[in-house]
């Protein structure tokens, strides 16, 4: 344990890349293998506007990462937060800040995104993907970027989380996103054992169904303990899934992504009879 919070604690930057870039390439080839889906679609060609919003999320993150590293350093020096007032062995200690920064920065990040209007403007441009597979897992507007850094820096802050377990989530988060994004079909039974302790492909792909209640189920991204804890965890055949989002038909995968880049600014009309989120 302490070796690999040592190895994270100074990660270069190549590596990080590396594992975002190993998942993306890992996870690709499987949909080819084994896919939920056979979409009619050039994989390439939707590929593209979920690559460039990576890039953006890439960006963000990089222009912000000093924020996490001085909060981190603080709470450490300071002996502020929940991991900094509990006395545990070392694997507990990183298991928990796992677990803090997973809800503050994921679950939580995600809920709220979906009650407040003007964060869901952000976030639908995730929710506009009718395809989805490894590729849709950082398809984020880079306002949602910042808006997921935020919680991100709020869960260091509120948990006393040290930089090693910072970057650890943060590559793990990664990781399980591309995961359960993934087009890909495991067996039924695995993938239902699964989601008692981690978000599985099939769980999270409800998320992505095109109408409500669904859309508002399921907004784990490590964990899958916060959706049954809080009630939001639901089940849904895979044969019933339609991807999108109903107040938006005309906004799909491959729409231009400055088209997307607006749409949170746009004056945008869902269609007459459609229920806004």
């Amino acid at each position: 344990m302490e070796k690999i919070i040592s190895y994270f604690e100074t990660i270069p930057s190549s590596h990080r890349s590396l594992i975002l870039i190993s998942g993306i390439t890992f996870f690709w080839l499987l949909e080819y293998g084994v896919p939920l889906f056979k979409f009619q679609y050039k994989k390439f060609r939707h590929a593209w506007p979920n690559l460039f919003f990576t890039l953006t999320t890439i960006v963000v993150n990089f222009v912000l990462a000093f924020l996490l590293l001085k909060t981190s350093d603080w709470v450490v020096e300071t002996q502020f937060g929940v991991l900094q007032w509990l006395n545990m062995p070392l694997w507990a200690t990183i298991l928990v800040g796992l677990l803090l920064l997973d809800f503050i920065g994921a679950w939580l990040a995600h809920w709220v995104q979906h009650k407040i209007k003007p964060l869901w403007m952000f976030h639908l441009i995730h929710h506009t993907d009718n395809h989805v597979d490894t590729t849709t897992a950082n398809r984020h507007h880079p306002g949602e970027s910042v808006v997921r850094f935020v919680f991100t820096l709020l869960g260091v802050f509120i948990g006393g989380v040290p930089v090693g377990i910072v970057l650890l989530y943060q590559s793990l988060s990664v990781v399980f996103s591309q995961f359960n994004h993934a087009n890909i079909k495991l067996p039924k039974g695995v993938d239902s054992a699964l989601s008692w302790i981690i978000v599985s492909p099939d769980m999270h792909k409800v998320h992505h169904h095109y109408v409500l209640p669904y859309t508002d189920t399921n907004y784990g991204n490590i964990f899958s303990i916060w959706d049954r804890i809080f009630g939001t965890f639901s089940r849904m055949r895979n044969e019933d899934l339609v991807y999108g989002v109903d107040t938006y038909p005309d906004v799909d995968s491959n729409t231009d992504v400055v088209k997307l880049l607006k749409i949170p600014f746009s004056k945008y009309r869902a269609p007459e009879g459609a229920k806004f989120k």
